[in-house]
This record gives C-alpha cells, structure tokens and sequence, in this order.
C-alpha cells in the first residue's frame, strides 16, 4: 500500500496511539523512511505528545504566583493623573479659553455688536428704529422691551444706519411688527437674529 504525506498527517495521531491496522502501520513507517518532512512532522508530533503528557512540567514552585504577580504589577502602566495634576489642567484650560475670549472681544471690529448676535434680514432698511445709547439692539417706536431709559439717552435713525453701527435687531418687538406686516402682505420668509418667521 503506498500512501500521500496529507494521508501519513491524518493518521500519524492514530499511529503514535497504535490504534492503525498493521497495513496501515507498514505503510505510513515505510512513507516515513523515505520522506524528511514526514519525519518532521512524526517527531515533532511525538514531542508534543511527551511534553504535554509529563506531569513535571505542570508543576509550579511555590511562591510562584506571588513573584509573578509582583513583576506583572511593575511591569504595568502606572495610573495616570492625580487631584493636583487634573486641578493644573483645568487651570490650564481656563486660562487658554479666557485668552481666546479676551482677544476675540479685543480684535472685535465693532464694540456694540454682541458676538453672538446675528443681523437681521427682511426689515426695511428705512425703517425708523429707536437705539439706546449703550444697548446692542434696536427697537421699533413704542416697543415695551426698550428698558428703563431716559429720553435723553434714546437716539432715532433707520434700520440701515443701525445695522451699519453694530445694533442688532430686537427680536420680540420686530417680530411683531413684521407679522402684523405680512398679514397685509403676501407671505415672505423673514428671519431675525437666527429666528425664521
């Protein structure tokens, strides 16, 4: 009976068991005499076999799993971090966002414009508005929004001229005026410091 190395792999665990027939055993050792890597693949087999099957080896001495343990605890990355390191990093952070505020407000080209405000579009540009002196927005006339000022501080121009000096518009009392509007006129899509109407 002549046999292929795949066959002599398939049965080589059988063979080193002695579980083959004696024709099978004939064959696979005649393979193997003439075949290296059968050989290798026989004795590296059986070496397995002997290391897996010795007791000894799975012995361990004692106090082992202390040491291992011990060198397996310096061996790790130590934790990260502590109250006083995390305090430094938030100051830091602080101190870098204060910055970035501080020169976004410096480099501002207009001091009246809130930075978050947006411009208004859909007023009429000759639209008679009321700004205060001091404030960021503007107001139509007789709008209960404007807060406790005096006459003296209120100043009078178009929608167009207070845009251009920074002023945003005031959204509740524009919003109103804008409706009531549009309710004369066919609907348009108007959108006041980011709110659509």
């Amino acid at each position: 009976m002549v046999i292929t190395c795949e066959q002599v792999w398939q049965e080589i665990s059988n063979y080193l068991e002695g579980e083959v027939s004696t024709e099978m055993r004939a064959a696979l050792e005649s393979h193997v005499k003439g075949c290296k890597r059968c050989t290798a693949v026989l004795d590296g087999t059986r070496n397995i076999i002997s290391i897996y099957s010795d007791d000894r080896l799975q012995e361990v001495p004692f106090g082992y799993h202390q040491r291992l343990r011990s060198k397996l605890q310096a061996a790790m990355p130590r934790p990260r971090g502590s109250i006083y390191g995390w305090a430094l990093a938030f100051a830091a952070l602080a101190l870098l966002t204060g910055s970035v505020a501080i020169v976004g407000v410096a480099t501002s080209h207009n001091p009246l414009r809130d930075p978050l405000a947006k411009q208004g579009s859909g007023v009429p540009a000759d639209l008679k508005v009321i700004v205060v002196e001091g404030g960021k927005t503007f107001h139509v006339a007789g709008c209960t929004f404007i807060h406790d000022t005096s006459k003296d501080q209120e100043k009078t121009m178009t929608a167009a001229e207070a845009m251009r000096e920074g002023y945003t518009p005031c959204v509740r009392c524009l919003r109103e005026y804008l409706h009531r509007a549009s309710a004369n006129s066919p609907p348009t899509m108007v959108v006041i410091a980011g709110v659509g109407r």
